[in-house]
């Protein structure tokens, strides 16, 4: 499950932020904003994507950089956040 996560993470960064297809050249702790692949506004189409995709709400409380600016914590977050709501249905 973590790798599909992964896949389709890096599948929507390459398609939306970056001009070449080389995600795997794209470490999974390196930051998307200090690589200037994502600024705020790319942080909001991130969320929308996750939510859309996901079918989870992030909150507000949520949108911090431990979450939301490397593919590893991406990952982890939607992860856990799957792992909430199907455990809750």
């Amino acid at each position: 499950m973590q790798d599909r996560l992964e896949d389709e993470i890096r599948a929507f960064i390459a398609e939306n932020f970056m001009f070449r297809d080389d995600t795997a050249g794209l470490g999974a702790e390196q930051s998307l904003l200090e690589a200037g692949l994502i600024d705020s506004t790319g942080v909001l189409e991130l969320v929308a994507f996750l939510e859309t995709r996901y079918g989870i709400r992030i909150p507000d409380s949520d949108m911090v950089p431990a979450h939301l600016d490397t593919v590893a914590g991406l990952v982890g977050y939607v992860g856990r956040r799957i792992g909430v709501a199907s455990s809750t249905v």
